[in-house]
């Protein structure tokens, strides 16, 4: 008798989130109690801080996927506090011992991965903006590890070689582009723009018209980068053609949530 379970989804973002987590764990895995305690670009924020926030929004998304109604009592104490909400979670795992953190985001993260591919075709969850369908939100996670990954990395003096699996986050950068100017309380240009990368394997990936006007090109890297606020424009390689694609990656950011600092120029004294 044939199983009438279905097979859970596998999608290629699935797998690279899971790979991309994977890497990140290699990286910290072996690390002693003292190297847990570095700082990180962050403000405020060590090694620990930076996974105990990776476990923390793990959960929150696989409470978002499991149980509408406990993500949205979450969400409640979110505006309760919206300041201070996020950094209270990591500073709460970061005070585990790195072994109990380590265990705690393992486990969040995989019991994340499985409820992610067991989820019904179709169906959308809550989250604290629009809500998201199981490949967006896994495209969220996997942007958030590889970005808060760079900033444990830097703190461990390390340069990781980037890969393929940026192209999700290569694409929410595009797609989130008239969400920044929202964030900023501007309204998005009319017409969409060209926007051109070199990916790390040397493949180019294309969105947008042909014969836009206004065209953004160079690295993907380099794009996601600029997107997650990993990197100051002026360090990286981009070529913005028109006004308005200028004005655009002054401003970009995939991520949700208000404006974010950003990092300094390498130039103005950081490190």
């Amino acid at each position: 008798m044939a199983d009438p379970t279905p097979p859970p989804t596998s999608l290629p973002v699935f797998d690279d989130l899971r790979a991309e987590s994977d890497e990140l764990d290699r990286l910290v895995a072996g690390l002693g109690p003292e190297r847990w305690k570095l700082q990180t670009p962050a403000p405020g924020w060590t090694v620990a801080h930076q996974i105990a926030h990776l476990a923390w929004t793990d959960r929150s998304a696989l409470l978002a996927v499991t149980d509408a109604d406990g993500f949205r009592a979450l969400v409640e104490k979110a505006l309760a506090a919206p300041d201070s909400f996020v950094d209270e979670g990591a500073e709460e795992g970061a005070t585990l011992p790195p072994g109990e953190l380590l265990s705690r985001w393992r486990d969040g993260r995989t019991a994340l991965d499985r409820a992610l591919r067991d989820a019904p075709a179709g169906a959308r969850f809550p989250w604290y903006g629009p809500p998201m369908s199981a490949a967006s939100m896994a495209t969220a996670r996997l942007m958030e590890t590889w970005a808060h990954g760079l900033d444990i990395a830097d703190a461990l003096g390390v340069t990781p070689d980037p890969t393929d699996r940026i192209r999700h986050i290569a694409r929410l950068g595009v797609r989130t582009r008239d969400f920044a100017y929202t964030v900023h309380g501007l309204p998005a240009p009319a017409e969409p723009f060209r926007v051109e990368l070199a990916s790390p394997a040397g493949e180019l990936w294309a969105y947008g018209p042909q014969d836009a006007a206004q065209r953004v090109t160079g690295p993907a890297l380099d794009f996601c980068l600029l997107v997650t606020q990993r990197a100051n424009r002026a360090d990286l390689a981009l070529r913005a053609d028109g006004p308005d694609a200028d004005h655009w990656l002054g401003i970009a950011q995939a991520f949700a949530g208000p404006p974010g600092a950003g990092r300094p120029a390498k130039g103005d004294g950081a490190p």
